[in-house]
């Protein structure tokens, strides 16, 4: 009596484990919809953020691009005066500062191709190259801030 009183309480137990185990076939394909609406929800919100970066990175190229064109100009500029006065100077010409004079200017024009050519390939490799003609343009200004201040002593 005892025996089939246990077995009847482990027959009992494991049917109510099953039966509230179990879910219907249609909870589950409600659980399975609902889980793919979220999934879409999350690949959404995904795209955004992607198209947001996109447009910060274009706008961040576009602005660096234009202020360092205005860098390059600004050189070019400062280069066709100081050899526009060291013309119109009367005393020796110094074949040394003019081909310094010269070294820079095609460092100047290699850099504004470098910009020109640009191909975005990723934020690693943006920071990269932004970093990198920041560093030369700036190595080209000292250069040539040196290479005048030289010249008038």
């Amino acid at each position: 009596m005892k025996n089939t009183k246990i077995a009847l309480a482990v027959i009992m137990f494991t049917a109510g484990v099953i039966l509230t185990g179990c879910q219907s076939s249609a909870k589950k394909v409600e659980n399975a919809e609902n889980k793919v609406e979220e999934a879409k929800g999350n690949v959404m919100e995904a795209e955004q953020d992607l198209y947001n970066v996109q447009q910060d990175s274009i706008t961040e190229y576009q602005k660096f691009k234009y202020e360092s064109e205005e860098r390059i100009n600004s050189l070019d500029k400062s280069i066709a005066e100081l050899k526009t006065r060291l013309a119109s100077e009367k005393k020796k010409k110094d074949a040394k500062f003019e081909m310094e004079l010269a070294k820079l200017e095609q460092k100047n024009s290699e850099l504004r191709t470098k910009l020109n050519n640009y191909k975005d390939e990723g934020q690693d490799k943006w920071v990269s190259f932004k970093n990198e003609f920041t560093r030369d343009f700036d190595k080209l200004g000292k250069a040539f801030k040196d290479l005048t201040v030289k010249n008038v002593k």
